[in-house]
């Protein structure tokens, strides 16, 4: 169990102690989508949803999402965040929303889970802005596509 880094010898939960790590520059991308109906999508294009913008709300969503990661991941570290950039997109001949979330820090332990989550709040911030249109939204695949800084160096996800 020791190679399991969220468990202690005991096999108990716990917090990675990250205090001996080095502060280095670290970043992480992630993207998502959310599959639209027709009614959906043509709403969000013409910007007349009851609720308000919803690619501007959805991106506040994001960021908000981004910066209270640790409130909802148990044992992720809460992060002094460098910043969020959150973009939302319409691709109207594949009829979904594209999000993309980059987050920055300066620290001990790398910002994935908070791009990760970054982009699942805005598309769900989507999803509930859209659902008295449809309820058939499909949210999907959210994926980490690239990280900077710590030990393990640069990844990026290989395109199949």
């Amino acid at each position: 169990m020791s190679d399991l880094t969220h468990l202690d010898d005991a096999g108990n939960a716990r917090m990675v102690d990250v205090s001996a790590k080095d502060v280095t520059a670290r970043s992480a991308t992630a993207q998502g989508s959310i599959a639209l109906g027709p009614e959906a999508l043509a709403a969000v294009v013409a910007r007349v949803v009851k609720k308000g913008d919803v690619l501007a709300i959805a991106q506040l969503a994001g960021i908000q999402a981004a910066k209270r990661t640790s409130d909802l991941v148990p044992l992720c570290h809460p992060l002094p965040l460098s910043g969020v950039t959150v973009t939302l997109s319409v691709d109207e001949a594949a009829s979904r929303v594209h999000c993309e979330a980059t987050v920055r820090t300066i620290w001990r332990t790398g910002v994935e889970m908070e791009a990760l989550t970054s982009v699942s709040a805005a598309l769900l911030t989507v999803y509930d802005m859209l659902k008295a249109i449809d309820k058939g939204m499909v949210i999907g695949p959210i994926q980490l596509i690239e990280k900077r800084g710590g030990r393990s160096g640069h990844w990026t996800r290989s395109t199949p």
